[in-house]
């Protein structure tokens, strides 16, 4: 019979794998706590979105606290630590997975648009590719022949961006840096190191790898979460899962609520208690599979971007609120540049939560991620259950400029 978790300790296993149970600095942050954030947790799913910052910068700032956002650039684009492609979607990775995803590689892309590309451009792919070569690093845009994007269409790519995107999924190219978030594609051995190229192993042994990565940033996990951390299919996951349980790689466990099997990683810890406040990304590896935080946290989350205004729940852009191991509440945030303003468009209550220690908490980490923006001040809208407590509890934000 499988050993028996509780709910509790499975919500311990999974913030101290994420690196949550660390304080976070109180000096100086550098390159060895980006490396060690990105260590933990693997990869960082990037995203265009910038209501409040490019979403890549968050994980950093709730695991860490305030930082130089240049100085993560630098290590990100300029280290040969780490580099870009369809880990959890679009990633930051560290540099040592580029063997374990080269089985997605060559399977490449199978759009309707880079097979018509193909038929009817034949060569231009390849031409590309011998540009980026000669010529890069390069963006769409710098190509001898970029062609036209459709503006009809959301993803109305040019034949240039099919072409590099296709060669990017093939891993032929990967970005070399990312200014104003635009790839700049270069060839991968001009970005990944010499001895991160070499050897490989069989789609079956970089699988089998990815999983056991997924499990060491997850802590306790079912089957379904552990497929989802590198999009892995489910049908090749629990062949994998069954072998990695014999082997005692991973121990089959049950826990409290849960409708699956658990699987916990053999180096999983368990702190006492989780403490500190953090707002998290949309994207944030703790979060970004939704039926995992509602298993764990009884916490609802949907992303409402692209949901009609009028029949949006809980807001725009929202993040929830970690505060001492338990998500406690959600803000949908916007960063007015122009006019130095955090702005709370919404603050909702999680039920049965202390809206006061709620309140208090929240206040204190809002004021410190505008001024890790380098915005002057909080505004808080009126809707939503938690916007009259969290006003009352607002202070100036110091030290901004």
């Amino acid at each position: 019979m499988a050993p028996r978790i509780s709910l509790d300790r499975a919500r311990r296993l999974a913030l101290c794998a994420q690196g949550f149970a660390d304080p976070r600095p109180r000096g100086r942050i550098d390159i060895r706590h980006f490396r060690r954030v990105l260590r933990r947790v693997g990869l960082v799913q990037l995203d265009a979105v910038n209501v409040v910052v490019r979403s890549h910068y968050l994980p950093f700032f709730s695991r860490l606290g305030p930082y130089d956002r240049e100085r993560l650039d630098r290590w990100l684009w300029e280290s040969r630590e780490c580099f870009e492609y369809w880990g959890h979607e679009a990633s930051v990775l560290t540099v040592d997975h580029h063997r374990l995803l080269r089985w997605r590689m060559d399977d490449g892309p199978r759009w309707d648009r880079m097979r018509r590309l193909e038929e009817e451009d034949p060569g231009y792919v390849e031409a590309v590719y011998r540009e980026v070569a000669t010529r890069g690093p390069l963006q769409v845009g710098d190509l001898a022949d970029p062609g036209r994007r459709d503006p009809s269409r959301m993803w109305g790519w040019s034949k240039g961006k099919v072409a590099l995107e296709a060669l990017f999924a093939r891993g032929r190219i990967t970005t070399a840096f990312r200014p104003n978030f635009v790839r700049r594609y270069d060839l991968v051995e001009r970005v990944v190191p010499a001895e991160h190229r070499r050897g490989g192993c069989s789609r079956r042994e970089a699988q089998t790898a990815l999983l056991l990565r997924a499990a060491r940033s997850l802590g306790v996990a079912t089957a379904d979460d552990l497929a989802d951390y590198y999009r892995l299919s489910m049908a090749e996951v629990g062949p994998l899962l069954d072998r990695l349980v014999t082997d005692r790689r991973l121990e089959a466990v049950e826990v409290e609520g849960w409708s699956r099997p658990g699987y916990l990683h053999p180096e999983a810890t368990t702190p006492r208690r989780i403490e500190g406040a953090a707002l998290l990304s949309p994207f944030d590896s703790l979060v970004w599979y939704r039926p995992r935080i509602e298993r764990l946290w009884g916490f609802r989350y949907r992303l409402e971007i692209y949901v009609p205004a009028d029949r949006r729940v809980h807001g725009y852009y929202v993040l929830p609120f970690l505060l001492d191991g338990d998500l406690v509440a959600r803000v949908d945030l916007r960063a007015e540049r122009r006019s130095g303003i955090l702005r709370v468009r919404a603050a909702f209550l999680e039920e049965g939560r202390d809206p006061i220690r709620a309140a208090e908490a929240l206040a204190r980490e809002l004021a410190e991620t505008a001024r890790w923006l380098g915005l002057d001040r909080l505004e808080i809208d009126d809707r939503g259950d938690l916007a009259p407590h969290l006003r009352r509890h607002v202070r100036p934000v110091a030290g901004t400029r």
